[in-house]
C-alpha cells in the first residue's frame, strides 16, 4: 500500500517555523506527525504495560467499570460497541475511556462526569492522570501553532479550551478471528474534536483517505504523534483545515494473531464553547457553511448518538 507523505515535525526545534509547517500538513491531507513532543518515555512505556495488563483481566472484571447510557465518557466501552458513522456493523475494539476531573460544583459537571478508576492494575490511576496531562499540555501548545498559522493570536484556544472536554481512549483491537462478518477494527470515519493526539500507530493498520480517493498507509517514527484536525476545527474554520477520513484496517497473515493497543487523546472545547466560523476562514469563494450557532456539547452528544455510544 502507498505511504502517506505526511512530514515529521519537532516540537524541540525551529518552533518560529511550525505553524507554516503543521498548517501546510494539514491543509494538504488533515494529518501531521510530530517528534520530540515531550511526553515522558517512561511514562509511556507503563501506560502501554498498565493497558496490557487492564485488558487481561477477566470480561466480567471490566464489565464492573462499563456505565450504560453514559455514552462511553468514562471507564469501560465493551468490544463491539461503537459503529463509525453510517456503517453497518460495529468495530473490533474496547476501550477505555479518562476525563477531565472538575471540583465539585464547577458549572461543567454535569457535561462531564467525574473518572471511573480500576482497583487492577495496580498504579493505574496515577499513570493515566499523568499521562492525560502531559497530553493536554502537547495539545494546547499544537493549537498555539495552528492559531497562529490562521492568523489569530497565539493563545486563541487557551479559553476555548480551558476546562474542555478532552478525552483519552486506551484502545484494544483484539486479535482478528475470520467470522469477523466483513467489520474491521475501526471502520472509515472522521474524528468529532479539535484535534487528536495519537501514540501507537507504529503497528500497521492505520490509513487514510487520499484526496486521490486510495487509502494511504500512515508510519510514524518511534514514539513520534500522528496528530489529526477533527470536525470541530474543520467546522470553526469553514473546512481550510480539513477532517479528514481515516480507519485502521484488519491485519493479515501472522499479525492477525496478535492485538494492537493505541492511545488517541481528543482533544475537546469547553462544553459552553459556541460555535462561530471564523471570518478569516469566509471568502466569496468559500461562504460560511455554518451560520447556524451550537454549543460544543450540543454538537458532541449529536455525534454521540450517530455513532451508538447514545441513544
Amino acid at each position: 500500500m502507498e505511504l502517506a507523505e505526511i512530514p515529521v515535525l519537532s516540537l524541540a526545534h525551529g518552533k518560529a517555523a511550525l505553524p507554516a509547517e503543521i498548517g501546510a500538513s494539514f491543509r494538504r491531507n488533515g494529518f501531521a506527525m510530530v517528534r520530540d513532543h515531550g511526553i515522558d518515555a517512561r511514562l509511556i512505556a507503563e501506560a502501554w504495560r498498565l493497558t496490557k495488563a487492564f485488558y487481561e483481566l477477566p470480561l466480567e472484571e471490566k464489565m464492573r467499570y462499563h456505565v450504560p447510557g453514559q455514552g462511553g465518557a468514562r471507564g469501560y466501552t465493551p468490544f463491539r460497541t461503537e459503529i463509525a458513522k453510517g456503517a453497518s456493523v460495529t468495530d473490533l475494539k474496547e476501550f477505555w475511556h479518562v476525563g477531565r476531573d472538575l471540583p465539585p460544583g464547577h458549572p461543567l459537571a454535569t457535561t462531564m462526569p467525574p473518572n471511573i478508576w480500576p482497583e487492577r492494575p495496580e498504579g493505574f490511576r496515577e499513570t493515566f492522570t499523568a499521562l492525560y496531562g502531559a497530553f493536554d499540555r502537547v495539545g494546547a501548545e499544537l493549537l498555539r501553532a495552528i492559531a497562529v498559522d490562521l492568523g489569530l493570536p497565539a493563545n486563541w484556544f487557551d479559553p476555548a479550551i480551558e476546562d474542555g472536554n478532552s478525552v483519552m481512549r486506551l484502545l484494544h483491537y483484539p486479535p482478528v478471528t475470520e467470522n469477523a462478518d466483513g467489520a474491521i477494527r475501526a471502520g472509515a470515519h472522521e474524528d468529532i474534536n479539535l484535534i487528536t493526539l495519537l501514540l501507537g500507530a507504529e503497528e500497521a493498520g492505520l490509513e487514510l483517505l487520499g484526496k486521490n480517493g486510495q487509502w494511504l498507509s500512515v508510519a510514524p517514527p518511534e514514539g513520534a504523534l500522528v496528530v489529526n484536525i477533527g470536525d470541530m476545527l474543520q467546522r470553526l474554520t469553514n473546512h481550510v483545515l480539513p477532517s479528514t477520513t481515516h480507519r485502521v484496517r484488519n491485519p493479515s497473515g501472522e499479525r492477525a494473531r496478535y492485538s494492537r493497543y493505541s492511545m488517541p487523546f481528543f482533544v475537546h472545547l469547553r462544553s459552553d464553547f459556541v460555535f462561530e466560523t471564523l471570518p478569516q476562514c469566509i471568502t466569496k469563494e468559500n461562504p460560511d457553511r455554518y451560520p447556524e450557532r451550537i454549543t460544543a456539547d450540543d454538537y458532541l452528544q449529536e455525534r454521540l448518538r450517530e455513532i451508538g455510544l447514545k441513544t
